[in-house]
């Protein structure tokens, strides 16, 4: 490297470089020296930038090391960088002249033993298994052929459409997928969502419930099948009621939800296998079974005819069997007869008594009797009945002579009363006060006044006097008018009631003062 010409002689032969020859020879120096390495360390950050990158820590106890992975070297790695993994990193050395430090340009990365992440995924394992997640006896056995299966994975993937040309080939059925993403952070929430979804429909609903669940997903790193170790995922597969059969990964690929579902399929078309059998093979199994129980109805009845024929020969000729039944009857037949006349002697004589008996109750002699029965009845009423009718006239007589005179005294006494009420009625009545020249004043309603306030009060009354004769008389204070003479009856009557003054009467002219 030549120096810049231009510098102070008193500096003597030390040269000068630009920050950027520096930077370069630095550059140059640590590429030639380390132009291949292998470097041991832990993951720490690691940083996915939209550029497809991937800028990561390696660290150990004592130094932190800087690196990148260029993004056409990231889509090939085997290995996927997650923090707390330990790797072996393969690569070169270089510097970074914008920020004067040195990184490692990644090449391959592979795993350098358990590590952080292989750590959590033992831990986690055991501390599930601790709580009987993965026992046998939680295994439930799988339906021979389901009517509906649900398959939790994504829908663009090469997964499910592995699974439903392996069903159709196999035997067709009814699938629901349940769509999910199956790597990526909201992966783990997804799929669990999709196990309880399944197990949230009512049977019988709209949409049909299914009989088998099965959790697929392609092969991949550590990393990638990740979501499928979360203990959110485990769980949800744990606590399923229906049926479930994990598919995740390659056969050599081992996560969490394998030892908590009820199978592990080692791929998602081995899962497809394990879910129905081959319709052909059934069919197959069915017409053997039909045609052995055709050739076992078949041997069976046969034998059952060369039995009939065993016994058949056996058996007496129907011809005798018959003889000696005809020569019972034959005997029947003479008893019978024998018996058939002495019955008819016996009842015969038996007719001839109750013919006797009944003529005797024949309904004309029932008639005959009853009638002189009510013959004999009849004379004795009419007997009676004059007997009946003397004895009563002789009763009515004395009461028929004793009426008039009674009914005359009844009313005797009657007119009596009556009169002794008319004559009280007279003397209590006010009309016989005013026939003896008294007066009676009355307000407008027609009561009796009962005192002088309760007239001077009413202002106008009217006064009855005998014959039903009504005066009006409106009430007048002040003294009398001079030269009246008055009766000392009056002069003491005129200081107790008002003055008043007669406004009209019935049946005659005007009427001046009264008082």
């Amino acid at each position: 490297m030549a120096p810049i010409p231009d510098q102070d002689p008193a500096l003597g032969n030390t040269p000068e470089f630009s920050v950027s020859e520096l930077s370069g020879a630095v550059k140059r120096m640590v590429e030639d020296q380390f132009g291949h390495v292998r470097v041991r360390g832990e993951i720490g950050r690691v940083s996915r930038p939209a550029s497809g990158h991937v800028y990561l820590d390696l660290k150990d106890d004592r130094a932190v090391l800087s690196g990148v992975i260029w993004k056409g070297n990231a889509a090939r790695l085997q290995t996927k960088p997650e923090q707390g993994l330990e790797v072996i990193a393969t690569g070169r050395l270089t510097t970074f002249p914008g920020q004067s430090k040195y990184q490692i340009v990644i090449e391959s990365i592979e795993p350098a033993g358990v590590g952080a992440l292989m750590k959590l995924l033992e831990d986690r394992r055991k501390a599930l298994a601790a709580e009987g997640l993965f026992d046998a006896d939680r295994k439930k056995p799988l339906p021979f052929l389901p009517k509906v299966i649900g398959v939790v994975t994504s829908p663009s993937g090469a997964v499910i459409r592995d699974i439903l040309h392996r069903l159709r080939d196999r035997f067709p059925r009814h699938v629901l997928i349940w769509p999910t993403r199956v790597q990526g952070e909201t992966a783990a929430a997804e799929v669990a969502a999709g196990i309880r979804g399944f197990n949230a429909l009512e049977p019988g609903g709209a949409i049909p419930r299914p009989d088998l669940i099965i959790v697929a997903r392609g092969g991949g790193s550590v990393e990638d099948l990740w979501p499928f170790n979360e203990e959110v995922v485990v769980r949800a597969t744990a606590d399923s009621a229906i049926p479930l059969i994990s598919a995740v990964g390659h056969e050599t690929d081992t996560t969490l939800i394998d030892f908590a579902s009820d199978l592990r399929a080692p791929t998602p078309t081995a899962a497809a296998e394990h879910a129905v059998p081959v319709r052909a093979d059934l069919l197959a199994q069915v017409m053997d079974l039909g045609t052995r129980q055709h050739r076992i109805i078949s041997r069976r009845i046969e034998q059952a005819r060369s039995d009939v024929r065993s016994l058949a020969r056996a058996l007496p000729k129907p011809e005798r069997l018959l003889d000696m039944q005809r020569q019972r009857l034959d005997m029947a037949g003479e008893k019978l007869t024998a018996l058939k006349a002495r019955g008819f002697e016996r009842h015969r004589a038996r007719l001839t008594t109750l013919d006797a008996r009944l003529s005797a109750r024949s309904p004309a002699a029932q008639v005959t009797a009853s009638r002189r029965q009510l013959d004999g009845l009849a004379q004795r009423l009419s007997r009676r009945r004059a007997t009946a009718t003397e004895t009563a006239r002789r009763a009515l007589d004395p009461v028929a002579a004793r009426l008039p005179r009674l009914f005359t005294n009844q009313v005797v006494r009657a007119r009596r009363r009556l009169d002794q009420s008319t004559r009280l009625l007279e003397t209590l009545s006010h009309k016989s006060v005013l026939e003896r020249g008294f007066a009676l004043a009355l307000d407008a309603s027609g009561r009796p006044i009962r005192s002088a306030d309760a007239a001077r009060a009413e202002g106008r009354f009217a006064l009855e006097f005998a014959g039903a004769d009504r005066v009006t008389v409106k009430t007048v204070d002040g003294p009398p008018p001079e030269g009246s003479a008055k009766k000392p009856a009056q002069k003491a009557a005129s200081k107790q009631a008002p003055k008043t003054q007669a406004t009209g009467a019935s049946g005659g002219k005007g009427q001046g003062e009264l008082f």
